[in-house]
């Protein structure tokens, strides 16, 4: 069922319902008891009223079992036209009985109260006996009138709550109804509401129940906002930054075109090949930053970290090798098994080694290694100032010691990365040079080894572990 007014509607029936219900049952309990008792006082008081007539021979037997041809002449109740009354002689001589009592023998119980079926009737029947007169007197009630009595009164109580359920039914409806209309004036408001309005929705005046809700939609408008920020400072970095390249390439070529010596041509057109791959690797680096924000981090699966960490080294050997530096796997990365994802591990190792490449010295080493925790990427190049180091993943930041062709967009990459990874990023200066960046993970598998961390980090965490 959908609707709200209509599940609170049935569930306001059901429950009244149900407490009517559980009234017309005590009520019937308690009318059945209050009845019995009544009508067995009444019934011991008939009898012990017969039996004091005989005692004190105020009149015959006759008149004593209710005859009624010669009881005096008066009305009865449709009730007490029940009673039914017989006298029995000790020795079991029927001596007499009133109009409509059964031939048979009312009870065969000497004294107090018994119950009998007599021609599939069930009779309550109270006893006396009299052994000085040698009588035994039995006055008796129909057990079905009885039955009958309290169905009445409780068929009484229960019918006009019968005619008023619909009344009530109706009044639920629309108290239901009336009950929730903040919450359609609340997605009447949302309906009209303009697609870039994301200013808080007013709380002061809100249902203590919808407040909830309020506050949940207040603060999803908080954060797409926050994000519809992001994307609009993003698309203004990557702008300027695509901006600056190709005003570059026109100029060069200008000049090359315009240029009568041999050096100045080949002067701008080094220029221009490097405003080409500048360009190329902010494209490269924008393309990947969209693909970590749109890989569920959710999709997992076990890994080797050696061969992660070989895929991602693969494309950047040669670029250092050229230099004349060295890229180095530790061995400590060999039989290390995680559960990550492949994709957002690979691109975040891949930027961490590209970044150390370009800013590794001629004959640098590039080291990977494992630390215990996760993987570390270390250089020998200039480094980062301390001051440099909190900023250092902010989209589009190129510290004092970038390089031509820097986007500002590698470790922010790296850092989304290790969010979705369930880990985080640390940043520190290595000595006696270079940078060291340590990509914590969320843990390897158990029974995996591993290698204390490596010294002469002086790291601040970037980056806060998440679940």
């Amino acid at each position: 069922m959908r609707s709200m007014r209509a599940r609170l509607f049935l569930i306001l029936i059901a429950a009244t319902g149900l407490v009517w219900l559980s009234a017309t049952a005590w009520v019937y309990l308690s009318t059945r008891a209050e009845v019995e008792h009544v009508l067995d006082a009444r019934l011991m008081e008939a009898a012990r009223m017969v039996a004091s007539l005989i005692e004190s021979q105020e009149i015959d037997t006759a008149v004593a079992s209710l005859d009624p041809d010669v009881m005096p002449d008066r009305r009865h109740s449709p009730y007490e036209r029940q009673l039914s009354c017989q006298i029995w002689s000790l020795t079991g001589t029927l001596i007499g009985q009133s109009d409509g009592a059964p031939a048979e023998r009312l009870s065969d119980h000497p004294d107090g109260f018994a119950e009998r079926s007599i021609d599939g009737d069930m009779w309550r029947v109270y006893a006396i006996r009299d052994e000085a007169r040698g009588v035994q007197v039995l006055v008796g009630d129909n057990l079905d009138i009885r039955a009958r009595l309290v169905r009445d009164m409780v068929k009484g109580l229960a019918l006009p709550m019968a005619l008023v359920m619909p009344a009530l039914a109706a009044i639920l409806w629309f108290g239901v109804g009336r009950g929730l209309r903040p919450l359609s004036q609340l997605a009447t408001g949302l309906e009209h509401r303009a697609a870039g309005d994301l200013h808080a929705l007013p709380q002061t005046e809100t249902a203590s129940e919808i407040r909830p809700v309020v506050t949940a939609l207040n603060g999803l408008f908080g954060r797409v906002g926050e994000a519809r920020e992001r994307e609009r400072q993003f698309l203004a970095y990557a702008a300027h930054e695509l901006r600056t390249p190709l005003s570059g390439l026109k100029t060069q070529a200008e000049i090359a075109l315009k240029a009568d010596r041999p050096e100045t041509r080949t002067l701008a057109l080094n220029q221009i090949v490097t405003a080409v791959e500048r360009t190329a690797r902010l494209v490269r680096q924008l393309l990947a930053m969209a693909e970590a924000e749109a890989v569920p981090a959710a999709h997992v699966e076990p890994l080797r970290l050696s061969e992660v960490a070989r895929e991602a080294v693969a494309g950047q050997e040669a670029r250092l090798t050229a230099k004349g530096g060295t890229l180095r796997l530790d061995p400590s990365l060999d039989g290390i098994e995680i559960e990550a994802n492949g994709t957002l591990l690979a691109l975040a190792l891949r930027n961490l080694v590209e970044n150390a490449v370009n800013h590794s010295p001629p004959g640098g080493t590039v080291r990977l290694s494992w630390t215990g925790r996760g993987v570390a990427v270390e250089d020998e190049g200039p480094g980062m100032p301390e001051n440099e180091i909190a900023r250092a993943t902010s989209r589009f930041f190129r510290g004092s010691n970038h390089t031509p062709i820097g986007s500002g967009l590698g470790l922010a990459i790296v850092e989304i990365c290790a969010e979705k990874l369930g880990g985080r990023l640390i940043l520190g200066r290595r000595k006696p040079a270079g940078l060291r960046a340590e990509l914590q993970l969320a843990g390897p598998r158990e029974g995996n080894r591993s290698s204390s961390p490596g010294e002469g980090a002086t790291g601040r965490v970037l980056g806060d572990a998440v679940g």
